[in-house]
């Protein structure tokens, strides 16, 4: 079983005893795939401390040289981004393709981002006076990622971050730490030491991060009742927040639509790495014109589907990321039909092991059942008439 490492300060610190491993499932096979190191809170104030050092000169570095390391990155990124995408889909569930294709994507947004301009604004100028708005970098970023795109979520946050001078402090979801890691290790050799610092724990080194006076913006991904919590705790010390939160999104299709000729398109939009996607469709709202041909549509699309391993030839869905998340899921279809909705496929998990549940379409629901007002974040989707 390979061995993890966390980056503080651009060294590998690995976990000290077993007591402090954090056991990391294949939600495939709900087996042990890898035992990754557990952030102190020692080790919290070591990285934040490298970061604020580094933060100094990194602030002080001319653009051109920013772009330059993050374009060395990109490419590091991409060099790699098979072997990453083979331990997003260990560790995430999600298909080999979109595995490798998350990696290379995230090289991508490297790229993208190292070529984006920090403008200087003139608010007003006279023959005495000038008004410019200038953006400064804030210090150190406090990112801490989600579980459903565990590397593109930290680059998302990363690139920018270190684009306009900031350092950064990385946690990662502890259901998929591994990727973020091996990202940890792959820039050490690219960034000075302590711009970017990647570490490994619970919902308790998320709560150190929302609380350490060292951090001065905090980056988050996530549910809405953690978020939250992040905004209640970094407004002790007015820092800066960013949340992308769940949402409960809805899709509304008109009786103009060729049913046949839509359906794909819906179902990737609310199927997508199984229904686990901040963006996708959560509740569809059909026309009563075209509400049975639809249906039908969508029910042919579900059962062209492939279900299994991700690394497995021919799959087409993985399974969900974790227990919480699966029986969550089971909870909200069994609640859906004791309030007298109709399953039309799906609708039961599958025989284990692994947490997989088949595209699940709910139809003749109402709103006021949990599954149409609440998130669901997996492969089921409700559809209502209207």
């Amino acid at each position: 079983m390979s061995e993890y490492s966390m980056t503080i300060d651009g060294e590998a610190v690995f976990a000290r005893d077993d007591e402090m491993r954090l056991e990391v499932l294949d939600p495939a096979t709900e087996e042990v795939i890898a035992r990754a190191p557990t952030a102190t809170r020692t080790d919290l104030d070591r990285a934040v401390e490298a970061a604020q050092r580094a933060f100094v000169a990194w602030s002080q570095t001319s653009i051109e040289e920013r772009r330059q390391r993050m374009f060395e990155i990109a490419a590091a990124v991409e060099a790699n981004a098979e072997m990453l995408g083979h331990l997003i889909t260990r560790e995430q569930g999600k298909i080999l393709e979109k595995g490798i294709e998350e990696a290379a994507t995230s090289a991508a947004w490297f790229r993208t981002t190292a070529q984006y301009e920090i403008p200087k604004e003139i608010v007003s100028q006279t023959a005495t006076t000038r008004v410019e708005i200038r953006r400064c970098p804030l210090g150190v970023v406090g990112a801490i990622t989600p579980w459903n795109f565990p590397l593109k979520m930290g680059v998302w946050k990363i690139a920018p971050a270190l684009l306009t001078g900031n350092t950064v402090v990385l946690k990662p979801s502890p259901h998929t730490p591994l990727s973020t890691l091996k990202f940890g290790e792959i820039v050490r050799g690219i960034l000075p030491p302590g711009v970017v610092n990647v570490l490994c724990g619970g919902d308790e080194l998320g709560a150190w991060m929302t609380q350490h006076e060292g951090i001065r913006k905090i980056a988050f991904t996530g549910s809405i009742s953690t978020g939250k919590k992040i905004l209640a705790s970094a407004a002790l010390d007015l820092k800066r927040v960013t949340l992308e939160l769940g949402g409960n999104d809805a899709a509304i299709v008109l009786d103009d639509i060729d049913p046949k000729q839509v359906a794909p398109q819906l179902f990737r939009a609310a199927f997508n790495n199984g229904g686990q996607v901040c963006v996708a469709i959560k509740r569809l709202y059909v026309h009563e014109k075209v509400y049975d041909a639809l249906c039908a549509a969508l029910l042919e699309e579900a059962s062209k589907i492939k279900i299994g391993v991700g690394t497995n030839p021919g799959v087409q869905l993985g399974p969900l990321n974790n227990r919480a998340q699966y029986e969550r899921i089971c909870v909200l279809v069994d609640d859906a039909k004791r309030n007298g909705a109709r399953v039309l496929t799906g609708g039961a998990p599958l025989p284990g092991p692994g947490y997989f549940y088949p595209p699940t379409l709910v139809t003749e629901i109402a709103e006021g059942v949990r599954l149409v007002d609440e998130e669901q974040f997996g492969p089921v989707l409700p559809i209502l008439r209207f």
